[in-house]
């Protein structure tokens, strides 16, 4: 359980960071409701499912047929970790803000579905995180699917919070600045205790 809490600790800056399926979701709390932000969740949710299996699948075969490869994969998430991290402690220095869209998808399930399916850096962290918290004993696939599907509840529940929250305190197209900084360079920091701390172990 103790593994699993700190997987749990480990992503929730990730998702906690704007990316395309926090701006889309955004976008259609204002663009309509929050309704709309939480069924734009739903659809993110069952893109990244589809990444999760297959991310589980893979890395379960790896580690029981190449397990150098696996031990590679490892680190380079791990350096993929910290470049994530170092990118977000550089934002925070950096004079920019993001502007949010109010634009209503006519299917927002099936867009924010889309929109987590194709986007590249969903794939990345699943390499980058799954494996650092997988063990060659015990069932593999099971170890990565619970990974998984921790993940995308917490996604659920924030982006739910959040399409909630966003509706009732701001009508504003712009996330504010200084709030953005400091939530960059938290999440910059507990990314780099994280892979740290994955490193020492």
């Amino acid at each position: 359980m103790s593994v699993y809490l700190l997987f749990a600790l480990t992503v929730i800056p990730l998702i906690f960071t704007p990316g395309p399926d926090m701006l889309f979701i955004l976008s259609q709390v204002m663009g309509k409701d929050a309704k709309s932000g939480m069924m734009a969740t739903l659809g993110v949710c069952s893109g990244y499912l589809v990444h999760s299996i297959l991310v589980a699948l893979g890395i379960a075969a790896i580690i029981v047929s190449f397990p150098l490869l696996f031990e590679t994969i490892r680190w380079l998430g791990i350096a993929y970790l910290l470049y994530l991290a170092a990118s977000l402690l550089k934002s925070v220095f950096q004079n920019k803000s993001i502007v949010i869209e109010k634009k209503q998808a006519s299917n927002p399930i099936k867009k924010g579905f889309f929109t987590a399916l194709l986007n590249p850096k969903g794939m990345l962290i699943y390499f980058a995180i799954l494996p650092q918290f997988m063990t060659q004993s015990g069932n593999t696939v099971l170890q990565g699917l619970i990974l998984s599907c921790i993940f995308i509840g917490l996604i659920f529940v924030v982006y739910c919070a959040l399409s909630v929250v966003f509706a009732k305190i701001s009508q504003k197209a712009k996330i504010d600045e200084r709030k953005q900084k400091w939530i960059d360079g938290g999440s910059g920091v507990l990314l780099t205790l994280a892979a740290t701390w994955l490193i020492a172990h």
